[in-house]
């Protein structure tokens, strides 16, 4: 049997193709992501450890802010004493050799271009001090050319910033740290092996004096770190160093302890980018699963009598079936093997790729663990063998005299109602949960879970249903294809319900992939309507004004931007938590005459103008949730951000109730009763409305007014629609290439099955041809036979994918209360066509194959 079983892989290796090619797809989206995944934790393991390199002990402040009043000292400035005194106390440790006070912060970089250097990516804009040492470098950032920094009025840069930059020694570089844009010298261009900067970040270093001024305080430090002689215990040198900190406010961590600190972060990290990938590769995988079992079925269709004789020769059945299973054991092997070295491939391209996403992951060498190849081969073989196991049984259960005599036998009545009550009943848990989901209003994680399990329901009732719902469909794409086709498209019809079960099992392949599809962009066009809609909703202005930071605007701003040649109006707006009655909201502070000209909100009670000092407005939501009508006063908690026992007691009262809108938070006050309050002490944004067709030129004159920062935001309603828009877009792009391999495979099993189902008509093609139907006929008999296959599969999929959409929308309506689910019509169309185009492509060999065929030996065929 065993024997049996190698010499039919090798005479049937032809037919096999597509599904190892199925399982090597598969198998190579696997193992690309394991490798991905190993690769990537390597590499920034490897950068951490060498931007660690010589650490002992590293002392940190618990808080390291640059924002006001977030930690209570002046100008929000921690109040830990990480001085210069502190640091020589530790340099006088037994055992030290050296230590470094070392200054954190972050500066936003304009090119020459004036956009921000690394605006397309995620990476981290940091920002340090340089320490020369003896010998007037800093270890740990190697000169590449030019010096340190050594003066206020000078800089240096990482290579690959200054390079993508465009800066060259002494050039003026205009970047920003937390206000305004500053300019200084470029002196040195430097390397480093910081991982936040190899993975898409800047580097910027300034000398210590320079970097203290521009984000902590004169002679304070956000860490030391510690170098210790040869010999000494990092643990007892640790212990010493705590014993000098104060009691709270700081702590000092081992070298080793540090190293793993980073490394868990690390793994975590590359542990969510690893699920995900997985998920989707496991999608591509259950897809082929379709293919392997239609080809394994065809396959001992084909082969009945050859199984009927092993049978009769004393084969038994348990023989059969293990001689089939060795077959797909022998085919997930090789298909295994090749799909890892393609995996190797797609994990070379992987980086580059999600990098232009805003990834920002580090070069590395690719590493290869054991666990990568043997999870690859394991998950080809059994998908493979599970795959073909029903199959195998089938081919097991018919008797010897059956198969000698038929070689396609109808599968049992009973076995079809069986089926179709599984599938009702699979389709409609799935829908009732999915219904359930649908009245839902958070996304916390228990509602996800159902929605995922309702998902799962649908998607498997409907594959388990196809074949049934397989006649109703295909007859009605027959009355087309026969009235314009004539016979062929008869012909196609007749042969696509020949074998429901064959038919629904090509088409399921493509329908899950296309109702993934369908349900990611119907979801995702509704939320960009949504967001389109909330992004300006009530907002009149012309312009929104803020930092990319959390710094605010300074108190001046407003007036620096109304009293600007072509500006109507400038409202400040400011905001601060606000807590009644066991609710907390966010309010919004402004001048409310200013903010009249730049914002329309609907009044449900009392008006804009009713808003004073002590006097607030505050959205029906909240008023709902927290029992408040007009005339209500509030014993209110202002600010304290989490913690109440921050939070300073206000009475304010109720003077109006407007309908809720993204342009103004839960409460509405004015700004002399709000900015106290607030975390920046500052002003979040600015709303500036244009004088009648004065707008165009303005955005250049609000910039150059407030000192033409890198991190300022001067957006227009279009601008804002936009930034809302493309988030949402690179997501749904990248769900797409990632569901592209699912697609891929349910092409192949499109071009497989009409392959096979070819070669099975054989002599029905000789026949065709002997009575008249010439080679065009064939052809078009074929492609009709695959775009009715593929478009039934398409509107499964479509009508699925839509059903889910709707249905897990109902859990975004708390977050974004203008959602409702908005089909995109001309995207649903191109689906469609699609899928007719991949029956016609998926057609043009197994057509030519078909027409070719010689009559005469066609109809001796057997």
């Amino acid at each position: 049997m065993l024997r049996t079983a190698l010499r039919n892989v090798l005479a049937h290796k032809a037919r096999l193709t597509m599904t190892a090619l199925a399982v090597l797809l598969g198998v190579a989206f696997v193992s690309g992501t394991l490798v991905f995944a190993d690769t990537t934790a390597n590499a920034f393991r490897n950068a951490s450890s060498q931007s660690l390199k010589g650490v002992a002990v590293s002392v940190r402040a618990d808080e390291v802010t640059t924002a006001p009043a977030m930690t209570g000292g002046e100008d929000g400035k921690s109040t830990t004493a990480l001085d210069i005194a502190l640091a020589r106390k530790i340099r006088r440790l037994p055992g030290v050799d050296s230590v470094r006070p070392i200054v954190h912060g972050q500066a936003t970089l304009a090119g020459k271009d004036g956009r921000p250097v690394n605006a397309d990516t995620k990476g981290q804009n940091l920002a340090t001090n340089y320490l020369p040492g003896r010998d007037g470098k800093d270890s740990r950032f190697p000169l590449r050319e030019g010096r340190g920094p050594a003066a206020e009025d000078e800089l240096a840069l990482d290579a690959r910033t200054a390079a993508k930059a465009g800066y060259r020694i002494g050039d003026t570089v205009r970047f920003a740290t937390d206000g305004p844009a500053l300019t200084k010298k470029l002196v040195g261009i430097v390397a480093t092996d910081d991982p936040q900067v190899t993975a898409g970040g800047t580097l910027t270093l300034f000398d210590t004096r320079t970097a203290q001024k521009l984000f902590r305080h004169p002679g304070r430090f956000d860490e030391i770190t510690v170098e210790a002689r040869a010999g000494t215990d990092e643990h007892a040198l640790t212990d010493q160093v705590q014993a000098l900190l104060p009691s709270n406010g700081a702590r000092a961590i081992s070298g080793t302890e540090l190293a793993a600190e980073q490394s868990a972060q690390i793994a975590k990290n590359t542990g969510y980018l690893t699920k995900t990938l997985l998920v989707f590769a496991g999608i591509a995988l259950f897809v082929g699963v379709f293919l392997i079992a239609n080809t394994f079925t065809m396959l001992i269709a084909q082969r009945s009598r050859e199984i009927a004789l092993l049978r009769a020769v004393g084969a038994s059945r348990c023989q059969v079936v293990r001689s089939v299973l060795v077959e797909a054991g022998l085919l997930g092997l090789v298909a295994s093997v090749c799909g890892f070295a393609l995996g190797l491939g797609i994990a070379t391209a992987m980086r580059p790729l999600l990098n232009t996403t805003g990834a920002a992951l580090p070069d590395g060498p690719l590493v290869i663990t054991p666990a990568a190849p043997l999870a690859s081969l394991a998950v080809g073989v059994v998908i493979t063998v599970l795959a073909a196991w029903l199959p195998s049984r089938r081919a097991a259960e018919i008797a010897p005299v059956a198969a000698l005599s038929s070689v396609d036998q109808a599968p049992p009545a009973r076995a079809l109602r069986v089926r179709n009550v599984l599938g009702a009943v699979l389709t409609g848990a799935g829908a009732l949960v999915m219904l359930y989901v649908s009245t839902l209003r958070t996304s916390k994680e228990s509602n996800l879970m159902a929605a995922m399990l309702g998902g799962v329901l649908t998607l498997g009732g409907v594959i388990v249903l196809a074949p049934l719902v397989s006649r109703p469909l295909i007859v009605l794409a027959g009355k087309v294809t026969t009235r314009f086709f004539g016979v062929s498209g008869k012909l196609a019809e007749q042969n696509a319900l020949r074998n429901p079960r064959r038919t629904a099992a090509t088409a399921s392949a493509l329908m899950i992939g296309l109702a993934l599809i369908t349900g990611l962009t119907v979801g995702a066009h509704s939320a960009q309507q949504a967001m389109a809609k909330e992004a300006t909703q009530g907002l009149t202005a012309d312009y929104k004004v803020n930092y990319s930071t959390a710094r605010g605007l300074a108190p001046d701003a407003a007036g620096k931007i109304a009293r600007l040649p072509g500006v109507a109006a400038a409202a400040p707006v400011t905001t601060a938590q606000l807590g009644t009655h066991g609710e907390y909201a966010v309010i919004t502070g402004t001048d409310a005459k200013a903010f009249g000209e730049v914002a329309r909100l609907d009044f449900r009670a009392g008006s804009l103008h009713d808003i004073g000092p002590g006097r607030i407005a505050v959205s029906d939501e909240f008023a709902g949730r927290a029992g408040l009508q007009v005339g209500t006063t509030l014993d209110a908690e202002m600010g304290g951000g989490m913690d109440s026992g921050k939070a300073v007691k206000r009475k304010l009262t109720v003077v109006g109730i407007y309908a809720k809108t993204r342009t103004v938070d839960e409460a509405l006050g004015t700004r002399a009763d709000v900015l106290p309050y607030s975390v920046t002490k500052q002003f979040d944004n600015l709303l500036v409305k244009a004088e009648p067709g004065k707008a165009g030129g303005l955005e250049h004159m609000i910039r150059a007014a407030l000192g033409d920062s890198p991190l300022l935001k001067v957006r227009s309603q279009e601008q804002l629609i936009k930034d809302n828009n493309e988030s949402v877009t690179t997501v749904l792009s990248m769900m797409y290439g990632l569901l592209g391999m699912a697609v891929v495979i349910a092409i192949l099993g499109v071009v497989n099955t009409l392959a096979m189902s070819v070669f099975e008509r054989t002599r029905e093609i000789g026949m065709l041809r002997a009575i008249g139907l010439d080679r065009s006929g064939i052809r078009q008999m074929v492609r009709l036979e695959s775009v009715v296959i593929s478009l039934f599969g398409a509107v499964l999929g479509i009508g699925t994918g839509i059903f889910l959409a709707w249905a897990a929308g109902g859990l975004t309506t708390t977050s974004m209360h203008d959602y409702e689910t908005v089909l995109p019509w001309g995207r649903l169309g191109i689906f469609l066509v699609l899928a007719l185009m991949t029956g016609v492509l998926a057609a043009i060999w197994p057509a030519r194959r078909a027409a070719h065929l010689n009559m005469l030996r066609s109809i001796q065929a057997s």
